[in-house]
């Protein structure tokens, strides 16, 4: 049986140009957790909204799998590397058009592999999710927005 490559990135790579296009500024929310590179003082509820604009950002690259490029913040330059599932929406700024996405966490390739690792990381999510959906702690996705697997 193959596997299929996820749509995700495909979807943020169309979306990143049709702001572009559009004279609109991109803009990326994204989970964070342990294998998310950004700077943790912007970080609120397990989530970071970043400007991946051209202006904002520097040699963006969006592959199948990370979302990276450089960025200043408070004028103190920083890689940033986000996991694509981690990706919770893309927007335009300026019109708040965009998508939303569901959250896929990252695996490393042992992790992929051995079933310990894996049960980890199942167990954090389960831990994460808070007990009461009105909360907005537990590092899943906001509602309202449309979700694409």
């Amino acid at each position: 049986m193959t596997t299929t490559t996820s749509t995700k990135p495909y979807l943020l790579r169309a979306l990143y140009e049709w702001c572009l296009d559009n004279n609109q500024t991109p803009h990326i929310v994204a989970w964070v957790n342990e294998h998310t590179r950004v700077p943790m003082q912007y970080v609120r509820d397990n989530e970071i909204v970043l400007n991946i604009g051209t202006i904002a950002s520097h040699a963006l690259t969006i592959d199948n799998e990370w979302i990276h490029f450089s960025a200043r913040f408070g004028g103190v330059a920083h890689e940033i590397w986000i996991p694509v599932g981690h990706v919770i929406s893309i927007f335009a700024r300026e019109s708040g058009e965009g998508m939303g996405f569901e959250v896929e966490p990252y695996q490393t390739e042992s992790e992929k592999k051995g079933g310990d690792a894996l049960h980890l990381v199942e167990k954090e999510q389960q831990e994460t999710e808070p007990a009461d959906p009105s909360e907005n702690g537990g590092g899943k996705p906001k509602k309202g927005l449309k979700l694409v697997k």
